[in-house]
């Protein structure tokens, strides 16, 4: 089974090469803020749960995301040819959660598509989205907090990645289709 992990910043182009890679390898996509906001609308106990923390304004707990993105994985059969997980891993306690909950079903991580790029492009990037997608978090001010939470809390996945030798570091810059060619290029690598 082939389950990538995209990773970015904010801007770095994540959904619109998780569009080419799903397109491409047949893989299901699981993003966990898709996820989260469909199961909130579910009447289980795990929704229930999430509902709560949500509704009082705090984080979902990584074991809560875990069990719910585990449901999700399994509620997608045995015979898929794999996922891409978008927006998950955000923290290294969450990459070791997924990495367990991953084995327990006899799977891993393929691989971790890096897509990296200067701060002066993905600030350009959010501000010509916001312009088009209505978005009120993409403007000037809200991106570099969103590139400020991302270095301090995120960015030490990659060294974590790195470490377990799945990192495939891709440059962000360049054509759509050049870059997914280098992505291309690193998840063939791994089938």
């Amino acid at each position: 089974m082939l389950n990538i992990v995209i990773f970015g910043a904010p801007g770095s182009g994540k959904g619109t090469q998780s569009d080419k890679i799903i397109a491409e390898y047949g893989v299901e996509h699981i993003s966990t803020g898709d996820v989260l906001r469909a199961e909130i609308k579910g009447e289980t106990e795990l929704s229930k749960i999430a509902a709560s923390y949500i509704n009082d304004g705090k984080l979902v707990p990584d074991s809560l995301i875990i069990d719910i993105l585990a449901s999700t994985l399994d509620a997608k059969g045995k015979d898929i040819k794999g996922v891409i997980f978008d927006g998950f891993p955000r923290t290294i306690a969450q990459a070791e959660a997924l990495n367990v909950m991953l084995k327990e079903r006899g799977q891993e991580v393929s691989t971790v598509i890096g897509l990296e790029l200067d701060d002066e492009e993905l600030i350009k990037r959010i501000i010509a989205r916001g312009k088009t997608s209505g978005r009120a978090d993409d403007n000037e001010e809200t991106a570099k907090k969103r590139l400020n939470t991302y270095y301090s809390q995120t960015l030490p996945l990659r060294d974590f990645y790195i470490n377990e030798g799945k990192y495939a570091k891709i440059q962000g810059m360049g054509s759509i289709d050049d870059i997914y060619a280098d992505i291309k290029k690193a998840i063939d690598a791994v089938k």
